[in-house]
């Protein structure tokens, strides 16, 4: 894929101050993240590693680094991201390919996600998302003639590799906001309606040719079926939003957190949150997730340049499918796929490339237009 850069970008000084709605309410979710991953895990921990306060300090590491990025992304100008995302992109496809080699790949429950980085371990689809947005961003930025085959070319390596390890859920998140990005670029909406059907086959595909995949398929069109295997996540997650109630049974009460509800302070947290804080204490937290997403496309509406509309674009749109993946899988209007609840789950990955994410997008606020 050629690589040409349509204009010289001129770095400017920040003209406004950040938003600080966007900044707090971040900040909050993320603190609330914390009090929910410890109501969720201390069960398992203090089963697995005799400490119930395991996997809190794990996600407070992750949170501390993760706040250091979102500051120093927040006043480092993002144009210069520009001039780095042809590095940035080659070194995500090295990390990807890196998790199928042998003691630098970690493989667990059968899928080969993680690098073993000695000092910790990271998820290089994580890297994934905000790289490719960065790359699409700064390739998009110039118009171009005809690059619907380099722009498959990519993708097809990058998902291609993602789907291998596996991780369908993931490679949905990329695929989409690829797509958004691609027509966000006044791209000829002729190709939309390829791009559309092809994508949506593809994953039919995929999930009909693999077996807990096709099982998780039958699942959602059927939740009665199989309740001790296929189905029994679904239903302990809806039996948990159930028990909550209106107001929920009250913080530190609940009951799927004793090993009944798989992945409770992972992909299954909003559950817990259903649970302990009822209809209303989700609808806030939903509210708050929407905040997010709506200050984000304000910044896209208010940024200074191509570039920045593009970037500002594709890290809200990230972050609002994967917000929406998971919360529609946990109310079963979606089969369950294993993405993460941004800012909320467990796991550091996820959290460090969020705040990043968040961190660009501050930083974009501060350099728009009134």
């Amino acid at each position: 894929m050629k690589w040409r850069k349509s204009k010289k970008i001129v770095l400017k000084k920040q003209k406004r101050k950040i938003d600080y709605w966007l900044l707090t309410t971040v900040i909050l979710l993320a603190l609330f993240g914390l009090l929910m991953i410890f109501e969720a895990s201390t069960v398992l921990a203090q089963k697995e590693f005799g400490d119930q306060y395991y996997f809190v300090k794990e996600q407070l590491k992750w949170l501390a680094l993760g706040g250091l990025t979102l500051l120093f992304f927040c006043f480092w100008d993002y144009h210069r991201l520009y001039n780095l995302a042809i590095p940035l992109v080659f070194l995500t496809i090295c990390f990807l390919l890196a998790v199928f080699i042998p003691g630098v790949g970690i493989r667990a429950l059968g899928a080969s996600r993680w690098l073993n980085l000695k000092v910790f371990s990271f998820q290089p689809t994580e890297l994934a998302k905000l790289t490719l947005i960065i790359y699409l961003s700064a390739w998009f930025a110039g118009k171009e003639k005809g690059r619907l085959l380099a722009f498959l070319f990519l993708m097809g390596i990058i998902l291609g590799l993602v789907v291998l390890e596996p991780d369908l859920g993931t490679a949905v998140i990329l695929g989409a906001t690829a797509m958004v990005l691609y027509f966000v670029a006044d791209n000829s909406m002729i190709h939309f309606f390829f791009l559309l059907p092809l994508t949506l086959i593809s994953f039919l595909v995929l999930s009909l040719v693999s077996p807990y995949r096709f099982k998780r398929l039958v699942t959602f069109f059927n939740p009665t079926t199989d309740p001790l295997g296929a189905s029994y996540h679904i239903r302990q997650i809806l039996l948990a939003l159930g028990s909550g109630g209106l107001t929920g049974i009250g913080i530190g009460n609940s009951r799927q957190k004793y090993l009944f509800l798989p992945e409770a302070a992972t992909d299954s947290i909003f559950a817990i949150v259903g649970e302990e804080l009822g209809f209303l204490g989700a609808i806030i937290i939903i509210l708050l997730f929407g905040l997010i997403i709506y200050r984000g496309f304000l910044i896209v509406k208010k940024a200074p340049d191509r570039f920045g509309r593009l970037l500002a674009s594709g890290i809200s749109s990230y972050f609002a499918i994967q917000t929406m993946i998971n919360l529609s899988a946990m109310v079963a209007l979606l089969p369950l796929t294993g993405v993460s609840l941004p800012l909320l789950s467990y796991g550091g990955s996820n959290l460090l490339i969020t705040l990043t994410g968040m961190g660009i997008l501050l930083n974009i606020s501060s350099q728009g237009i009134d």
